[in-house]
């Protein structure tokens, strides 16, 4: 599922729970799609971003042409990040810090968004859904050109 970027994408809804012991379980679709190896940071909003290899690298590319006065203030993601590989049943370990940044408790979502997967609280999730209407989708549609 390569994109012309070069990246494929990563789509779908996957409904999952965070065990005690901070494991999340990565749906095998998802797997296929994130690739063996994916790194988890902090996202844009109260989520945490998951990038495939080639996206990660991506954006460090990127990162690394900023000038130091601009690169400083991402120290906080890079301080966080994590190189994640399933175990053999498919699970990651979520790291305390950043499952208190994006205010995971047990239920999670994972969502698919184009380069990235997103894991959010499932609360957090289904208030983001709600605020999406049909209105606002053609709205969205339109001012992207589409």
């Amino acid at each position: 599922m390569e994109g012309g970027d070069g990246v494929g994408s990563v789509t779908g809804t996957y409904e999952h729970s965070v065990d005690a012991k901070g494991r999340l379980f990565i749906p095998a679709k998802l797997r296929e799609e994130l690739g063996d190896t994916f790194y988890l940071a902090m996202g844009v909003d109260t989520c945490l971003a998951v990038y495939p290899q080639e996206s990660w690298d991506r954006f460090t590319a990127k990162f690394a042409s900023l000038p130091i006065s601009k690169s400083k203030a991402m120290r906080s993601l890079f301080a966080n990040a994590v190189k994640c590989t399933p175990d053999s049943q498919g699970r990651i370990v979520i790291p305390q810090r950043l499952r208190a940044y994006a205010d995971l408790g047990k239920d999670v979502v994972i969502i698919g968004v184009h380069d990235r997967a997103e894991i959010w609280s499932a609360e957090r999730w289904s208030a983001e859904e709600e605020e999406m209407t049909p209105e606002k989708m053609a709205a969205l549609m339109d001012s992207l050109e589409l």
